[in-house]
Parts: C-alpha cells; sequence; structure tokens
C-alpha cells in the first residue's frame, strides 16, 4: 500500500493554515499542522480527525526541534513531503507611532519563524549529505503586500518584501538537492487576520485618527470581499501536487485591479490612486 504524502503547516489554528490542514486531510494527506496552545489542538483534533497536531511556536526553537523530531519519528525513513511556512501576524499602524516591540513582532514572527522553521524541516526534505528518496518542497505564503505595499501596514509588508527575497534565494540554493521553493501570495482572504489586523484605537488623538479610520473600514471591508479561505486552501493542495510548479503563484480577487495594475503602474501614479481612495475624505 502506497503511503500517504506527508505535510507540515505552521499557523493552523485559524485562516489560511486551518482551511489548508482541512483540504490536505480531505485529499488523504498525512498532516502535521501546528498550533500554539493544546485548546487549539484539540479543536483541531475535534474538527480534523486524523491530522498529528504539533504544539509550538515558530519563534521558539525548542519547541520547533520537539516538532521536528516529532514528525521525523513518525515518517521514518521517509521524507517529508511538503513544509507550508503559514504562520504569520499582520497589525496596522503608522510607522511613525507604531511601538518597535510590536514592529520587531511582525520580523520574528512572519521572516525570523519561517527561517528557523526552514533550517531545522530542511534535512526532513532531503537536504542532507547522500539524500536517498524524493526531495520534497516547501511552500511560502507570501502576500500581495510582498510586492505591492499598501500603507499603515508597513510591518507586515516588510516581512512579506523579506519572504519574497528570501525565498527566490533559497530556491536557487536548494537546486543543489531538488528541493522546491514555492511562494504563494493570496490578496485579500476571509480570514480573522483583518479583524485583528484593522485595530487602530492606539492612534485615537494623532493625525492620523481620521484616515485610519477609513482605512480601518476599508480593510475590514476588503477581507469581508475577499477570496473564501477554502478555495485558497484546494489552490494550496493543487500546488503542492503538481509535477513542475510555478516559482510563484498570485490568487488574488479581481486581479487587474489588485494585482496587475498595481504592479505596472508608475510609483508615483500608484501614490495618487492610493491617496485619493483612502487618504482623502
Amino acid at each position: 500500500m502506497t503511503e500517504p504524502r506527508s505535510i507540515v503547516i505552521t499557523g493552523a489554528s485559524t485562516g489560511i493554515g486551518y482551511a489548508a490542514t482541512r483540504a490536505f486531510a480531505e485529499r488523504g494527506w498525512r498532516v502535521f499542522p501546528t498550533v500554539r496552545t493544546e485548546a487549539d489542538a484539540a479543536k483541531l483534533r475535534g474538527e480534523v480527525p486524523g491530522v498529528e497536531v504539533l504544539i509550538c511556536d515558530v519563534t521558539e526553537r525548542p519547541s520547533l526541534v520537539a516538532a521536528r523530531d516529532r514528525v521525523r519519528a513518525a515518517l521514518g525513513e521517509r521524507y517529508l513531503d511538503v513544509l507550508m511556512n503559514n504562520a504569520g501576524i499582520a497589525v496596522g499602524g503608522p510607522l511613525q507611532l507604531q511601538d518597535m516591540s510590536l514592529y520587531r513582532r511582525h520580523f520574528e514572527v512572519n521572516v525570523f519563524g519561517l527561517v528557523q522553521t526552514t533550517q531545522l524541516f530542511l534535512p526532513l526534505l532531503g537536504a542532507e549529505p547522500n539524500p536517498t528518496g524524493r526531495p520534497g518542497r516547501i511552500l511560502n505564503i507570501s502576500s500581495v503586500g510582498g510586492r505591492v505595499a499598501a500603507p499603515f501596514i508597513s510591518a507586515y509588508v516588510g516581512t512579506k518584501h523579506a519572504v519574497e527575497g528570501i525565498s527566490h534565494s533559497l530556491r536557487r540554493e536548494l537546486k543543489v538537492f531538488g528541493i522546491e521553493v514555492v511562494i504563494v501570495g493570496p490578496g485579500s482572504i476571509k480570514t480573522p487576520i483583518w479583524e485583528k489586523g484593522a485595530d487602530f484605537e492606539s492612534y485615537r488623538n494623532t493625525p492620523y485618527e481620521a484616515v485610519l479610520e477609513r482605512l480601518g473600514r476599508a480593510f475590514v471591508k476588503a477581507g469581508k470581499d475577499g477570496l473564501e479561505p477554502d478555495y485558497l486552501a484546494r489552490r494550496l493542495v493543487r500546488i503542492a501536487e503538481a509535477k513542475k510548479p510555478r516559482a510563484r503563484y498570485a490568487i488574488v480577487p479581481n486581479r487587474l485591479a489588485n494585482w496587475s495594475l498595481p504592479r505596472r503602474l508608475p510609483h508615483r501614479w500608484l501614490d495618487w490612486l492610493v491617496s485619493r481612495s483612502l487618504l482623502r475624505s
């Protein structure tokens, strides 16, 4: 009997990670989702039977090592087929006033957590001396924000630009092992990250108050008008199973307005459009 393919999905308690966990499990994959609390683990086990939940924080190396060792023991001599780096945070605010601890936290989770997770799991994907078997692949979840910079989410945008650059460099490094690195850059998806990131109460009574109120409403609307997580999850399964995946996928609602045009317009034109639509009453 053929062994099922295997995947580790970080940040699986809600949103994209949760939807992907369900989609891969339904497809017959052996799924190792990560969450940070036992309560989230129990919920995930109850709602997606058969998954092998790992309790760890991508910013805490000891818990990641323990999770890696559990996966290694579970797979035996087989390589891990896919590592999906999905864990991330997004909290909006003006760069001028945003607390540096929060800014650093974005990079600790979205960038350094991704790098640390990748380093620890690479040997399980086949990055080792004299590798045997079929090498695995890495799916790094980026964002439209990795290419197009919206205002007042500079910490998040900065991390996603970093993820894009790291991924391209890493893909070229791992050619020696045959390990693919694929970037998936979603647009707005109906996930809790939009509500979490739209709280601008800390900036009341500042010069940014009025524009942030409008921007907060725009963020919530973008989330409500976004793609369904289950749709993105099914796309992720197809990308994971593709024989020859592309280097990058943009999965974006209203692709012309939200992806194609913003990347082709001169920067100053895009500045004017953003100012006209978001920064003026």
